[in-house]
């Protein structure tokens, strides 16, 4: 996508919808000195071109009796199971991000469980049948820092 379809206007409604999701489009119109209308214009090109992916309610899962988090990385025995693996991580409802990495692991994932024991269960039943050769789990404390990347490149 070119950079320059882009302007100060799609910057400043991205900015304030990564902060509030359900804020009224009147709103953002304020803040950004142009009519409802063009907003609603806006929004549905960022929608429409990917940018945008939707609004959604982000559930605590502290709150939901989730309070361990861990990133694990893993490495496959064998390369050629690499699609069933996404498909059969895809399916395990306490992993909430698959990503494809370079050097150490072939993937790398974000899971939730309710307790360590929880957290050692879903890796015995869940993980290592997929065929591992290796894995690598860190146990997040807790979030410090957070935020959607809003800034658009020049």
């Amino acid at each position: 996508m070119e950079n320059n379809q882009f302007d100060e206007i799609d910057e400043k409604i991205l900015q304030m919808l990564a902060k509030d999701g359900n804020i009224p489009f009147q709103e953002v119109a304020r803040a950004c000195g142009v009519s409802g209308t063009t907003i609603h214009t806006r929004v549905k090109r960022l929608t429409s071109l990917g940018v945008v992916q939707g609004s959604k309610y982000i559930i605590n899962p502290t709150k939901i009796g989730y309070d361990t988090c861990a990133y694990i990385g893993l490495t496959l025995k064998d390369d050629s199971r690499f699609e069933s693996v996404i498909e059969a991580l895809k399916s395990i409802p306490e992993i909430v991000e698959v990503h494809c990495t370079n050097e150490a692991y072939d993937l790398f994932v974000k899971i939730y469980a309710r307790n360590n024991e929880h957290l050692l269960a879903l890796i015995q039943t869940q993980l290592k049948p997929l065929g591992l050769s290796q894995s690598k789990i860190i146990i997040s404390f807790k979030v410090v820092y957070n935020k959607q990347l809003t800034i658009l490149p020049k």
